[in-house]
């Protein structure tokens, strides 16, 4: 974990890797309850079963979106900003679903701070994030998503 004691510190990282984070495995509770969550209850995700009968992949995969909602829990292994009281999901420039994520699968997410931007106060951070499968060639999402940091 990198550790900033302030936004200044954070910005003079722009242009850097941030790092990798540990491997989560992916259960299908976690998939069930994003279903619940989101209403999605396709049975690609919800029915192991089916999904094993039915599915080119054999078991049932996570929706792309959970993987994508997992930026801030495993962006919190990265890094820490001490002076930052609040910060705000502002967006995302681009998010592309590059391979599926199956149940059971582990999956970890490395992260480079791309730019910092100065914003009333606080700043605005253009993340790339990149959700890597183990045992993958291909990573299972790529995102550029956009923060609001204020101290």
């Amino acid at each position: 974990m990198k550790t900033f004691t302030d936004l200044s510190h954070f910005s003079a990282h722009a242009g850097q890797s941030l790092g990798e984070t540990d491997y989560l495995i992916i259960t299908q509770e976690m998939v069930n309850l994003f279903a619940e969550a989101t209403g999605d209850h396709q049975w690609i995700h919800t029915d192991p079963v089916r999904a094993g009968n039915e599915s080119p992949f054999g078991v049932p995969i996570a929706h792309g979106f959970l993987t994508l909602s997992l930026a801030p829990k495993l962006m919190a292994q990265l890094y820490r900003i001490d002076s930052v009281r609040m910060g705000i999901n502002y967006g995302a420039n681009r998010i592309r679903f590059t391979n599926v994520v199956p149940v059971g699968s582990r999956l970890r997410m490395k992260a480079m701070l791309k730019t910092v931007e100065p914003q009333d106060k606080g700043v605005r951070v253009i993340m790339e994030c990149v959700f890597e499968l183990e045992h993958a060639s291909k990573p299972a999402c790529i995102a550029e998503l956009i923060t609001l940091l204020f101290e």
